[in-house]
């Protein structure tokens, strides 16, 4: 999902440069290899024209509702499938895919025991969004090295653009039936970014997609939210309910929640590609697990003070949902937790909460105890 982040790199075209002598084909091999250089598993172009069926699909899921309360969706429409919206003069973008999944405890393992936290594996170390940038602006200046200064603008989730849509047209996967892009070496464990540029660079074809009959992710999406082959109702995904919403979680979704108290990925595990020789391990150091968030039990987590959650997290995905909404998804992932003294202890601890939403969320997993 888009965060609200808007940094990004504009580079003015000098108005008197020339690349009239550029072999286009040529550098396209070259940012490619520049890419993989820098570290990024995979890097295409695609063109920066919109694609109509993206177009009619986005604007499907917002008519439908599935954006939920995430009203940037909405505000920001088509310009999403629009990259000349955002950069004046685009011609083609370029996108590249790092590998996030870090060397974790075994994540199924995880999710099977309640009395642990589970936390989706591309949060478990820092946040991702500075990193991607800072490698998509050196691909940009090594480009610029080799033809001069040219209009460009990089990204990696902080912008409105459709990421999975034009990987996919760019070559680097599939849109898997969990939306996800899907390839057949790395699953969909990778975190994607983009450079949109001014430069008639050769885009590369599609690739073929391998989904078939398949419907795992469907099937093992916790609470439904995979409502038809690639279709998303984010108000039932836990990504969405641990992570965008802001308010209460609705009762009905509390107990389908499991131990899963930021984000989930559920419908990554479930996939065949993903299973096939397991995720594609990544290299980054500030990628691997902080804090022992991999195999951290839920008491603990619900224990530490709000010093502590600004402390230890600082840096983490995690951080940006503040530590009012950390208790509440903590407490229902309590309530979904085998009963113990330990457990109704840490609920009974915090029943008083300043907090209206923590008390409420509080007060629902005590009941769940027969408390």
């Amino acid at each position: 999902m888009h965060t609200q982040d808007t940094h990004s790199t504009v580079m003015q075209l000098d108005a008197g440069a020339t690349q009239d002598s550029v072999d286009w084909c040529a550098l396209a091999e070259k940012i490619k290899q520049w890419g993989k250089a820098l570290g990024f598993a995979d890097v295409g172009i695609a063109p920066a024209s919109p694609s109509l069926a993206a177009e009619q699909g986005l604007l499907a899921w917002l008519a439908a509702g599935h954006h939920g309360t995430m009203d940037y969706m909405a505000r920001h429409g088509l310009k999403r499938a629009r990259p000349a919206e955002l950069v004046p003069g685009a011609l083609t973008l370029i996108s590249a895919r790092l590998p996030y999944w870090p060397e974790a405890a075994d994540a199924q393992a995880n999710l099977a025991d309640g009395e642990y936290a589970y936390i989706s594996r591309y949060a478990l170390g820092r946040d991702y969004h500075k990193l991607f940038r800072n490698r998509l602006q050196k691909l940009a200046e090594r480009i610029e090295a080799e033809i001069g200064p040219y209009v460009y603008r990089a990204f990696s989730d902080s912008a409105p653009v459709l990421e999975g849509d034009f990987a996919s047209r760019a070559g680097l996967g599939w849109r898997g039936k969990h939306t996800l892009l899907l390839t057949r070496e790395a699953g969909s464990a990778f975190f994607l970014g983009e450079l949109v540029v001014n430069l008639p660079l050769p885009v590369d074809p599609p690739q073929t997609a391998h989904c078939g009959r398949c419907t795992a992710c469907l099937t093992d999406c916790p609470t439904g939210a995979i409502i038809a082959p690639w279709r998303v109702d984010a108000r039932r995904c836990i990504s969405y309910l641990t992570i965008e919403l802001q308010g209460s979680i609705p009762l009905e979704l509390r107990p389908l929640i499991g131990n899963r108290i930021y984000g989930c990925d559920d419908c990554q595990l479930a996939c065949p590609w993903h299973k096939r020789s397991g995720p594609l391990l990544t290299q980054e150091a500030d990628f691997a697990v902080r804090h022992g968030l991999d195999r951290a039990r839920l008491v603990n987590l619900f224990a530490w003070t709000e010093t502590e959650f600004k402390q230890k997290l600082a840096g983490s995905p995690i951080h940006r949902i503040g530590y009012e909404r950390w208790l509440r998804n903590i407490a229902v992932a309590l309530g979904n937790a085998p009963t113990s003294s330990g457990v109704l202890r840490a609920l009974q601890q915090r029943s008083d909460h300043p907090s209206a939403l923590v008390r409420e969320h509080v007060s629902w997993a005590l009941q769940q105890h027969g408390n």
